[in-house]
């Protein structure tokens, strides 16, 4: 790398240069302590950690030592930060123990004694950064946690090596102080903000309003949590990213300063002005410099900093102006408002924009972003990177440092998905690029809790300087921690898998689902697939094979439900495809047989089967929204914006059906009934000689979306029936079909 890059490198690392003895000391008991709840207290006796910065010393690069171990010794875990010897002591029980840590659950059976280290292994990270979250992550996925939920992501975020984090919540509880300081009133301020479920897009300026108001309780529960986040993030040495005033300003402020100079941008997501086209303060207002520090002053107040923020001003959103001079002028004012309150303040910019907008954002208006903060000052998140790098053709974001990300994932849909060549491939030519200024590796999914052997692997890599050198040969080793136990049938079922619904490639590839189940029907539904889906239905029976040793086994029944649930996507397509065939065809017989079946037997058996599982159930889903309210109204409320998000995420099916999920309950309640009037309408139009009226069922759909979201029924969030069996039904009532070929 040249020199020009070495200095920025050198600026980025001032973040985590020095650092007492006593913070040593305080990541190291964070450390020793996530340890405790991960094997329990008697377990981690076994083990000894410490930090010590002078172990990174040449690098500067976080690194971690392992030692010891064996009969009677105790495993010497050693980190250059907290963060580092957690990433340690996940490698040792990762590849000397063969454990297995996850979202869904974890196989942590230790061999006794503890095996030991043969020769001391010292691993130094390849970059500054291991980066974590995407602004709607906060919303598709984390909104309704509660504090212990939280302490178990940041222990899988330590034990997975991520040093650099957004730390989001409360943030509208200081905006409320600032806006009512600003002279607004409480109602233009609730009116303004949007609801929970909501709040990622309102924080990028997309939208106001919708789902909203936020009750008083959501602001005090929300700042005292943010206070429990930070402080453990920082126990463990890792950096969270705050946010910080990017320019967009509730409509009010134009009654409080009727000279102040706003644009109203457009719309978004098919929102109407009622709850998108934001107004965005002009970077030379002289309120724009008073509003960002406000802002800043009041958060690190508060909570402290440690000099990175976040801020997204055009995230799907097309500036007022394509003139360099203006965006360069928008740009320097949101970091000119950051360093008048921190003078060390850096900027985590997510890149998104450059790749949402490819027509806008030619070379002059990236480079009048890019150039518009000091070099070093500004660290873009190359969001996409797994599938549309934008690095390659921005020179290397022009100078200023950037972090690989991978997406990966849209809406936190299910449906096993994923670009695992892409991925292991892309941050090491990422690091070969000519002058590059990659700093790091990232993941930025916008929903969690799915596909979880992409992860696996993208935080392994965040630890690697080249690729993993064979990937079936990783994904059978995978395959054996996750259930403790090597056996062929599940390590050929995972080698299918690689080489179907993991192995996507090009620009077309996406982590967003769009099979026909989830969709709202027509006649003119795509079923292709990048896969040859016989792979995925032999991995299912591979797996099935295996559940007389496994069943037992959680993240085993969990892989089983998530492969069945698959099959049954595809089983969807292909009698959705053998329906439009006989409609088109005018064949009424096989037209009812092949509804029949899709309706009235295959969706209830998916229904029945999810159902068995506690991490695929809309009970579980709505409870933890009801959970998060102090009183029945607001616990309706909440329910409400979770089933609205899920849905029509609109008033009106705005973004219909983008946060999809395969839930027990939401399929019973939500996808079938819509089916079932798709199929009734085809059967009428047929039998009636009528062209079928796409846009009559599109009203009557709407309906029934509708009555969901508003039906205040419970649903249960206790699982019921057992996976093997329910499983092995489905499968025994159609794969037969399907090796016959006669569906």
């Amino acid at each position: 790398m040249g020199a020009a890059v070495a200095g920025v490198l050198g600026f980025l690392l001032l973040a985590a240069a020095g650092g007492s003895a006593g913070d040593e000391a305080r990541e190291a008991a964070a450390v020793r302590a996530l340890l405790a709840r991960l094997l329990g207290p008697g377990r981690a006796v076994a083990f000894s950690v410490s930090v010590e910065r002078a172990l990174a010393a040449e690098s500067g690069l976080d690194t971690y030592r392992l030692s010891g171990g064996g009969a009677g010794a105790r495993v010497r875990v050693v980190g250059s930060t907290g963060v580092a010897a957690a990433a340690g002591l996940h490698r040792y029980l990762r590849d000397f123990c063969g454990c297995h840590v996850a979202w869904s659950g974890s196989q942590l059976r230790l061999p006794e004694p503890l095996p030991a280290v043969p020769e001391e292994l010292t691993e130094a990270t390849p970059n500054r950064y291991r980066y974590y979250q995407n602004v709607c992550t906060h919303s598709y996925s984390f909104v309704w946690w509660d504090w212990a939920r939280w302490e178990k992501e940041l222990d899988w975020m330590a034990l997975n090596g991520i040093n650099l984090a957004l730390a989001w919540s409360g943030q509208e509880a200081i905006w409320q102080r600032v806006y009512l300081a600003l002279g607004l009133t409480q109602s233009e301020i609730n009116e303004y903000f949007t609801g929970p479920a909501f709040l990622a897009w309102g924080r990028m300026g997309n939208l106001h309003t919708w789902g909203g108001p936020l009750p008083p309780s959501w602001h005090l529960k929300q700042l005292y949590l943010q206070h429990q986040i930070l402080d453990r993030m920082r126990s463990f040495g890792m950096t969270p990213v705050l946010p910080a005033f990017a320019g967009h300003v509730p409509k009010a402020i134009t009654r409080v300063f009727p000279q102040v100079n706003v644009t109203q941008l457009g719309s978004w997501g098919h929102f109407n002005c009622s709850y998108s086209c934001s107004f965005l303060l002009a970077p030379e207002d002289p309120l724009f410099p008073i509003i960002g520090s406000l802002f800043l002053r009041e958060l690190t107040k508060e909570f402290g900093t440690d000099h990175i923020y976040g801020a997204d001003t055009f995230n799907e959103m097309q500036p007022p102006s394509s003139e360099p001079s203006y965006l360069a002028s928008a740009t320097a004012s949101v970091y000119q408002a950051m360093v008048t309150v921190d003078p060390d303040a850096v900027w985590l910019l997510q890149g998104w924009l450059f790749q949402h907008q490819p027509q806008f954002w030619g070379p002059a208006q990236v480079s009048a972003v890019l150039g518009a903060v000091p070099r070093g000052r500004l660290l873009v998140l190359d969001l996409f990177a797994e599938s549309q790098p934008v690095y390659i053709r921005t020179a290397s974001f022009q100078g200023q440092p950037f972090i690989w990300c991978m997406l990966h994932n849209f809406g936190g849909n299910h449906g096993l998905f994923g670009a695992l060549e892409a991925v292991n491939r892309g941050p090491a030519a990422a690091r070969l690029f000519p002058n590059s200024t990659m700093v790091g590796t990232g993941m930025a999914p916008e929903g969690i809790g799915q596909n979880e052997v992409v992860y696996a692997l993208m935080a392994e890599l965040g630890w690697r300087k080249d690729p993993v050198a064979d990937l079936e040969a990783w994904v059978t080793g995978f395959a054996a921690r996750r259930y403790g136990v090597s056996h062929g049938n599940t390590e050929a079922a995972w080698r299918l898998l690689l080489r179907s619904v993991y192995n996507c490639s090009g620009e077309a590839c996406s982590g967003h689902n769009r099979s026909p189940l989830v969709r709202r029907p027509s006649l003119k539904m795509t079923t292709t697939v990048w896969y040859n889906r016989s792979d995925v239905f032999e991995a299912w029976r591979l797996l099935l094979t295996t559940t007389p040793s496994l069943a037992t086994s959680p993240t085993f029944r969990y892989d089983l439900l998530d492969v069945t649930r698959q099959a049954a996507q595809e089983l969807v397509s292909l009698y959705y495809g053998e329906a439009r065939t006989a409609y088109m065809n005018k064949e009424l017989v096989p037209l009812l047989r092949a509804a029949g079946i899709l309706v009235y037997e295959l969706l209830p058996s998916l229904d029945k089967v999810l159902a068995s599982d506690s991490r695929f159930l809309l009970g579980s889903w709505l409870e933890q929204a009801r959970a998060a309210a102090v009183s029945e109204a607001e616990a309706h409320f909440y329910e409400q914006n979770s089933r609205y998000q899920l849905t029509l995420w609109g008033p009106e099916g705005n973004i219909l059906d983008y946060a999809n999920k395969q839930l027990a309950g939401l399929v019973a309640d939500y996808y079938t009934p819509r089916w079932r009037l798709f199929m009734e309408m085809l059967v009428e139009s047929l039998v009636r000689g009528v062209p079928f009226q796409q846009h009559q069922f599109d009203q009557n759909a709407f309906q029934l979306e509708q009555t969901f979201v508003l039906s205040t029924q419970r649903y249960p969030s206790q699982p019921h029936g057992d996976t093997v069996d329910l499983a092995k039904k489905l499968f025994l009532r159609y794969y037969p079909r399907l090796v016959a070929g006669s569906l």
